[in-house]
């Protein structure tokens, strides 16, 4: 009589089977592909593009306080629409209880001067500290050289 050998150690399989989490992965890089365009806080703006903008990271956190002027004149305070002469109460209520009396502008690079003047004008008089003007990268493109003024 002999003894029956169980040989159930030799069918497990110790490969990791990393299919699966592939799968996940790709679906999370797709959604977040499609919702980070969304998350920009206010309104589109068209902003001026300069050579050297100064960084202002405490625009992008969630309690900032941003007027932005569009190309027709027309004024939000974070995504409210406001009229002009009701910019500096707003701003006074919002700046009420906060030690950082700092407010940050948005204007379309198309806007009227005229326009963003008045916003600053009512801004600073609703007794703001500081003010910061934002402007995107200009795109590094490759000067031509032109030759010397000397004419050899």
């Amino acid at each position: 009589m002999s003894m029956a050998k169980r040989d159930e150690g030799k069918k497990i399989n110790s490969n990791i089977n990393v299919t699966p989490m592939v799968d996940v992965m790709l679906v999370l890089l797709i959604i977040f592909m499609v919702v980070t365009p969304m998350l920009q806080k206010g309104v589109s703006v068209d902003l001026a593009k300069v050579n050297s903008p100064e960084a202002m990271p405490d625009a992008d956190k969630e309690d900032a306080l941003i007027v932005a002027v569009m190309r027709d004149g027309k004024i939000f305070f974070g995504s409210d629409p406001v009229v002009p002469d009701q910019l500096t109460q707003k701003v006074k209520d919002r700046l009420a209880n906060r030690t950082d009396k700092r407010v940050f502008i948005r204007a379309d690079a198309r806007a009227k001067y005229g326009s963003v003047v008045e916003v600053v004008d009512n801004v600073r008089s609703a007794g703001v500290d500081q003010l910061g003007l934002l402007t995107d990268q200009k795109k590094n493109t490759p000067q031509q050289q032109t030759p010397p003024a000397g004419g050899q």
